[in-house]
């Protein structure tokens, strides 16, 4: 069992979950993702599902309802997302700022007063504004302890054009993280939501898993995800451009949301990033050295290089994990969210590209992510829907992982596409019992959330990867429970921990 303080959740995002109206009267046509997957080309070469957002769950409208489920599992968090270009569907680069820059060309501070704040209020959707205020207030009086995040994969499409990115090579303007001007337009639009929603919000994150956008968007050009291009370089400028991205938030988020919303707060602002593949890549043969090194760069450049710079103010400016300039300006994390779902296993590579020598690992088929579904995995794992290999102990190896930074963990995501319902009983208490069995060795975890209470739009496979704790009917937006996960989740939540019948009912054996 956990302490009575341990938060149990479920996670959400906009973009995801927010459409589905009949009328589409809550459309958001003003993100990269909505032109992405209506895009011809990409529907033509299968690189997206076809499936479009505006024909989902419509939690814009049902979220009241949502709450009331979320709230009959005897949850006590919630996460959700914002989504910046609802907040702003025009470009806020007319609001002028001074930028400070240091010395390697990185944005030190951008500064923001009252002024500033004023004419970024004049050109925000006040209606979305007060949108979100009240998903938050809803949630605030059902009791839950609210997490905004800030970012979760989607730009405004007047920072970002991937259509017109992938088409010219990224020599056009509006090219995203990989532009130096989005780190600027983000910090103005967090200091805006934290002076927005600073009141009723104490707990927030600036991004959620950021080296997905870099990796699938730069350095996977088939994985169906924005601009699908091919560049190395591009990756590089959008790491550091994401890491100081976060450095700025995190100091715009303390400097503008000064109030409490809970009596029980430690502050105002607890501002953290909640991040997904921390130490969970392991080396096909353990005895090889150079698997080992691989799987050790596969770490570091998924999540140690993010993290030494925003809680050490180290920065590998080369790539290597060897050679690091102190950037004391980078530094600041309060917590780390950690989405976990399977696995990497991983062997040696030559370097694929001489820019990013971290790069000397590739993975392993059958393992982990690179699984068939319907299967099992090279270790007689059970396979999901979506091909990831259902493996436990990696939560507990990435809470070990991520408990070395010094900050509070929470389990921000964690759960398995499995539309029939039945992986997805076992796959809950095998986690859960997991992070127990770490917190009993002295791991401190904070809370956990299952992802999601809802199926929902899964990026470019669509609608076809069901995580929902209730099934949705797409026609009549109907949430119709998974019996089996619906109970099983609730009794956890309800005996604060795994109960001893569940246990031996779903790890026969595996427990110690």
């Amino acid at each position: 069992m956990v302490s009575e303080e341990f938060l149990w959740g479920v996670g959400q995002s906009g973009f995801q979950f927010e459409m589905g109206d009949k009328l589409r009267r809550h459309i958001d046509p003003n993100t990269d993702w909505w032109k992405w997957v209506r895009d011809p080309f990409n529907i033509k070469k299968e690189l997206v599902s076809g499936d479009l957002p505006e024909d989902g769950i419509n939690n814009y409208e049902l979220f009241e309802n949502d709450h009331k489920l979320a709230k009959g599992l005897g949850l006590n968090a919630y996460r959700i997302g914002i989504e910046w270009s609802r907040i702003f569907p025009w470009p806020t680069w007319t609001v002028d700022t001074e930028v400070e820059f240091d010395t390697y060309g990185l944005v030190k501070d951008v500064k923001i007063d009252k002024s500033t704040l004023a004419e970024l209020d004049r050109l925000a959707n006040k209606e979305e504004v007060l949108y979100y205020r009240r998903i938050i207030q809803n949630l605030r009086e059902l009791g839950f302890k609210v997490f905004v995040n800030l970012n979760h994969f989607t730009l405004p499409i007047w920072l970002h054009d991937p259509i017109v990115a992938r088409e010219k090579a990224l020599t056009n303007d509006r090219i995203g993280w990989v532009s130096q001007r989005t780190v600027v337009e983000f910090a103005k639009y967090a200091a805006y939501i934290a002076h927005a929603l600073g009141d009723l919000v104490d707990t927030w994150s600036t991004f959620n898993e950021p080296m997905v956008v870099v990796e699938l968007g730069y350095l996977a050009p088939y994985s169906g995800f924005p601009p699908g291009v091919m560049n190395p370089e591009a990756a590089k400028l959008a790491i550091l451009n994401m890491i100081n991205a976060h450095a700025l938030a995190y100091k715009m988020i303390k400097r503008f949301d000064t109030k409490k919303a809970d009596e029980d707060s430690k502050s105002p602002a607890d501002v953290g990033i909640i991040y997904n593949n921390i130490g969970v890549a392991y080396p096909k043969d353990p005895n090889d050295p150079k698997d080992v090194k691989a799987a050790e760069n596969d770490n570091y450049f998924h999540s140690g290089l993010f993290f030494d710079a925003i809680h050490k103010g180290k920065l590998n400016i080369e790539f290597d994990g060897e050679n690091f300039v102190k950037v004391r300006h980078l530094k600041g994390n309060d917590w780390i969210g950690l989405n976990y779902y399977t696995r990497e296993v991983v062997r040696y590579s030559e370097p694929k590209f001489p820019s990013i020598p971290l790069i000397s690992f590739k993975g392993v088929p059958n393992y982990g992510y690179s699984c068939r579904p319907g299967t099992t995995s090279a270790d007689g794992m059970p396979v999901s829907d979506i091909g990831w290999e259902v493996y436990p102990q990696g939560i507990y190896d990435s809470i070990v992982e991520a408990t070395k930074y010094g900050v509070p963990v929470y389990v921000t995501e964690n759960g398995v596409a499995d539309s029939a319902d039945t992986l997805r009983p076992y796959y809950i208490v095998s986690h859960v019992s997991k992070i127990e069995e770490a917190i009993e060795n002295g791991y401190p975890v904070k809370g956990y959330m299952y992802w999601a209470l809802t199926d929902n739009y899964e990026w470019a496979l669509g609608f076809s990867m069901r995580f929902g704790l209730y099934k949705v009917d797409l026609i009549s937006k109907e949430r119709i429970p998974r019996e089996r996960s619906v109970e099983i989740y609730r009794r956890i939540v309800q005996s604060n921990g795994v109960p001893k019948d569940i246990k031996e009912e779903f790890l026969k054996g595996e427990e110690k």
